[in-house]
């Protein structure tokens, strides 16, 4: 078995630390994984270690926000050099915005009619690796919690039951926080020219991340955005229905660039998803393939 995106609590919304996950990993019977932390490059040193003591190939990972015509979207890197300086500046460049834009949030998830201060969102955020970037999840986390909204009609979807509540956390995330939703945030993020570049310059691999989510309604768009240099998609994803990942198997195929799978696990933010469920009918041997220069 494969899982290629999973999430350590390196990211901003991760639960497990990068060696829970190597034990949730040997327990799953994975043969490759990769932690792939947005923005952020630490999870892999000991994620690498604890998976060569539990006999499990390990691939280095990160997953990048950035921007390409007007859309956010995210790319993977894989088999990049860690522990270089450019990984650091990424992640510097998110954290100098998050408080900011944290503050930002807040102020429009209030505009929506909910009393959420500071005080509430710190006693979850304090022990998180991003102190101070508040996301969707987070302010999804808070407000399902709080007794007097228990009966609100906008978090009922997400409440069990609710027509959203497979996931409620990342749903609301995606309801309200997502580009062009009510409290988005324009975050300044590079653009995926700069990404690919820097995932390459550190003898990466470049894979763009479950695009039958950030491509949604846009996947016209698709043959630009291969173009400006991508070796891969990861056209089997959690997100992904049958029919999308064959379509953008296809993609790739028509590209002559490889195809990955991951399930895109977090843990408690979306509990929905399991580890190494992408559905890909493709042997796990052949997935590695692109990558045994890595390993």
């Amino acid at each position: 078995m494969v899982d290629l995106h999973m999430h350590s609590r390196y990211s901003d919304d991760g639960e497990f630390t990068p060696s829970g996950l190597m034990a949730q990993c040997a327990e799953e019977g994975m043969h490759l994984v990769s932690v792939t932390d947005h923005n952020c490059a630490k999870a892999n040193a000991e994620a690498a270690k604890a998976a060569k003591e539990k006999g499990i190939a390990y691939l280095p990972g990160i997953e990048i926000d950035c921007t390409c015509k007007g859309i956010n979207l995210h790319v993977l890197g894989y088999g990049i050099n860690y522990q270089s300086h450019d990984f650091e500046k990424i992640e510097k460049h998110i954290a100098d915005q998050s408080i900011q834009d944290s503050l930002d949030r807040l102020a429009k998830t209030q505009a929506l009619g909910f009393s959420v201060t500071e005080k509430d969102m710190l006693p979850l955020s304090k022990n998180n690796y991003w102190q101070g970037l508040w996301n969707g999840e987070l302010f999804a986390e808070v407000l399902l919690a709080m007794p007097e909204y228990t009966a609100h009609p906008l978090l009922k979807p997400y409440r069990p039951g609710g027509e959203r509540s497979d996931n409620p956390y990342v749903n609301f995330y995606w309801d309200y926080y997502a580009q062009g939703k009510p409290c988005y945030v324009k975050s300044d993020y590079p653009a995926m020219e700069e990404i690919i570049e820097i995932i390459h310059s550190n003898h990466g691999a470049a894979v763009l991340a479950h695009p039958g989510v950030n491509l949604k309604g846009k996947e016209f768009l698709l043959d630009d955005i291969l173009n400006l240099g991508l070796d891969g998609i990861e056209a089997y994803s959690s997100y992904h229905s049958p029919k999308q990942a064959d379509y953008f198997y296809r993609a790739a195929r028509g590209k002559h660039i490889f195809v990955t799978c991951g399930s895109d696990y977090h843990g408690k933010t979306k509990p929905a998803i399991r580890m190494g469920q992408h559905n890909c009918p493709i042997p796990w041997e052949e997935i590695a393939q692109p990558f045994t220069k890595y390993l």
